[in-house]
């Protein structure tokens, strides 16, 4: 055996027993009752960056301290140790929690930011479930309203603007796929409902043109008897979407399926 090998394994025998021993530490300070110690400890921790631990002694510290002044930091970092360990829906609630509790503490408009930040980080790609990306625009909105002189509401409004980009988005895909279902019915009602809710929508253009297409695809495929209207529709969002982008790359097909639109209007008397 070669003195390297003997070397790591040594080292490793070390590092082993190193890790037991500061786990026993631990484990001893946690069953005393010197809450003195097990807050210091705790601050300790929480500047190491060991958020597991300083969220143990914070939650065993805090019926002590209930009343006196260490409780904000307590529970502010108490707050935080779930923030960094990733709890996302823990970190918002106990933010908020902060916030209600201690109106007039000089970290209360951090904790009311974070409790939206904590949703924000939560919500997922536009094609999942959007309840964590409204419930952070409300936050963020309540935020600016509450503290409307705060450094952080330019920030606020850029994720604002980003989460409604991203429900933009989620919208136009479901009026994409009703539109490749060939359910062109609800293909229309959807690109028209994305530019209700989003009126300067960034696909605004290519769903107004959408919106004659999917109309164009109905009429084709239509019984003779409502032919005659649904062409009809065609024209009218064709007019509509040629007043407000005339020089859009769309305007030669949307051109092409009006002057067809129109011919099978006549057509059909």
């Amino acid at each position: 055996m070669s003195k390297n090998t003997i070397f790591q394994g040594l080292l490793l025998c070390s590092i082993i027993i190193l890790l037991a021993s500061c786990s026993n530490d631990f484990e001893q300070l946690r069953k005393q009752d010197d809450f003195g110690l097990k807050y210091e400890k705790a601050l300790e921790y929480y500047d190491k960056g060991d958020y597991y631990k300083a969220q143990v002694l914070f939650e065993q510290v805090m019926p002590f301290y209930k009343g006196k002044k260490e409780i904000e930091d307590i529970y502010f970092k108490y707050a935080y140790t779930h923030y960094n360990m990733n709890k996302r829906i823990l970190g918002s609630y106990y933010f908020k929690n902060f916030a209600n509790t201690f109106p007039n503490s000089e970290f209360a408009e951090e904790a009311d930011f974070m409790a939206a930040y904590c949703n924000y980080e939560l919500s997922p790609k536009h094609r999942l479930d959007q309840t964590h990306t409204d419930k952070a625009i409300d936050e963020l909105q309540l935020f600016t309203n509450t503290h409307p002189k705060s450094e952080r509401v330019a920030e606020c409004n850029r994720l604002i603007d980003e989460l409604r980009r991203k429900k933009e988005e989620k919208a136009f895909a479901e009026a994409e796929l009703y539109f490749k279902l060939k359910d062109y019915k609800a293909a229309t009602h959807s690109y028209q409902t994305v530019l209700k809710d989003y009126p300067d929508a960034q696909e605004a253009e290519r769903a107004r043109f959408m919106i004659i297409k999917s109309n164009f695809k109905l009429a084709q495929n239509t019984i003779e008897l409502t032919q005659k209207e649904r062409f009809e529709d065609v024209l009218e969002s064709y007019n509509d979407f040629i007043s407000r982008h005339p020089k859009s790359t769309f305007a030669q097909e949307a051109n092409e399926i009006a002057s067809t639109s129109r011919e099978r209007i006549k057509r059909l008397g």
